[in-house]
């Protein structure tokens, strides 16, 4: 059965800084900061949480069905879809505005600065989910706000188990809302910097929210993952990448392993490891869609 990805679709124009951020922005001056970066290196890739996602889905042999909205200069985007093998009826094209579009800077330190401009993607709410689209899972990536908001509530009333991974887009929401959000989620997806603000808005510990749903994981870049079932918490080993040469989309790599060992019905942990393992192999490529599998994924 097919996986629903609910989330961005976008274009991303990444750029490299040689330097370190944190040797040209000084602290004491952040009130009238005005710093340029110098990018020898820039190129355009498709992004997006959904986007990247569906990708790495496909990749290790399952059938995503994004749901996401692209703007007046997004016919490229459907085009890649379709040799990628992906299903795009799902896809609402905008006329009036562009697709979402990411400025992404990365230092040699891997630490990035992003401008995003959604876009499109705030009309995402046009999309339903229904019971007849045929998903055995699905999950809500970051997405316009009304979008989000709607179809955590489309899942639960269409019967399709979901994954709320906040993401960026978490900044949106107050603490009612996403204990609203995890009161109706199958799991909870997040790193370690939105695991925090997640404790803090919600006032719940990771344990309370692990009590909260069938499991929640956060990610730990470099150093694996923990994973929380029933307040307990076990610590899946990181995957050592051959480099480090694009962080960028590694977080949309490891759900899209996660939500294939999902809907296999594998253990919470042995998707971690699957999803520890594409995103080392992700970060070894530059750009969120270019990497491609150098081992057999076991069914």
């Amino acid at each position: 059965m097919a996986v629903l990805i609910c989330g961005s679709l976008a274009y991303d124009t990444i750029m490299t800084f040689e330097g370190r951020f944190a040797e040209q922005i000084l602290p004491e001056q952040l009130h009238i900061m005005n710093v340029s970066f110098l990018v020898p290196s820039l190129r355009r890739d498709f992004g997006g949480c959904a986007g990247n996602i569906a990708y790495a889905h496909k990749l290790l042999g399952g059938d995503p069905l994004p749901m996401a909205a692209l703007g007046r200069d997004g016919a490229d985007y459907v085009e890649r879809l379709g040799v990628l093998g992906i299903d795009a009826r799902h896809i609402a094209q905008v006329d009036d505005t562009y697709t979402a579009q990411a400025m992404i800077m990365t230092d040699r330190d891997n630490n990035q600065i992003t401008a995003f401009h959604p876009g499109a993607m705030m009309q995402a709410h046009v999309n339903k989910i229904t019971a007849d689209l045929g998903a055995a899972v699905g999950i809500i990536a970051p997405d316009g706000r009304d979008a989000m908001l709607q179809h955590a509530e489309q899942f639960v009333a269409a019967g399709i188990p979901f994954v709320f991974d906040p993401g960026q887009g978490l900044p949106m929401f107050n603490g009612e809302e996403l204990r609203h959000f995890i009161e109706l989620a199958d799991w909870v997806t997040v790193n370690d910097y939105e695991g925090k603000m997640l404790c803090e808005r919600t006032g719940w510990s990771a344990a309370e929210i692990s009590q909260r749903v069938r499991g929640l994981v956060i990610t730990l870049g470099g150093e694996g993952c923990e994973v929380w079932e029933k307040g307990e918490k076990q610590h899946v080993a990181p995957v050592k990448a051959r480099e480090v040469v694009d962080p960028t989309g590694c977080g949309d790599a490891w759900r899209g392993a996660l939500l294939f060992g999902l809907e296999r019905n594998w253990t919470l942990a042995k998707c971690a490891e699957l999803g520890n393992r594409l995103g080392a192999l992700k970060i070894a490529q530059r750009g969120p869609q270019n990497y491609t599998l150098d081992f057999t994924v076991e069914a």
